[in-house]
């Protein structure tokens, strides 16, 4: 797949609550995910095992989502990026909307690098 076809299956299996399958599919093996400074789990985690277990920790934390939008990615070459909004409800933080910016590398069909950009 190219950086287009990459992306909007991210974005349509983000949508539809497949965040797991989604890194299952589509991230890269050894990808390398970068966070926000303070997060408790990990700014720089490499490999997709990390990956997914960062990303089960996040969702178990999830009582509701009340809304979710993700933009149109926007591809530059071998990367795209969009921008995430959500309206959730965690078991440790209550309420929260969050807006994050997401950008990514594709090398070989696969996402190869994540970085989220947010207010914490």
């Amino acid at each position: 797949m190219n950086t287009l076809e990459v992306a909007t299956k991210w974005k349509q299996m983000c949508l539809e609550g497949k965040n797991i399958e989604c890194i299952e599919e589509l991230y890269a093996d050894n990808i390398v995910s970068k966070e926000m400074p303070g997060v408790p789990y990990g700014e720089v985690l490499t490999g997709k095992t990390e990956v997914l277990e960062k990303s089960k920790q996040w969702l178990d934390d999830v009582i509701e989502f009340h809304s979710n939008e993700i933009s149109e990615p926007l591809i530059a070459g071998k990367h795209f990026s969009s921008k995430m909004a959500f309206d959730v409800t965690f078991k440790s933080r209550g309420r929260q909307q969050m807006e994050e910016v997401c950008v990514f590398s594709v090398e070989d069909g696969k996402i190869a690098t994540e970085q989220f950009f947010y207010s914490m």
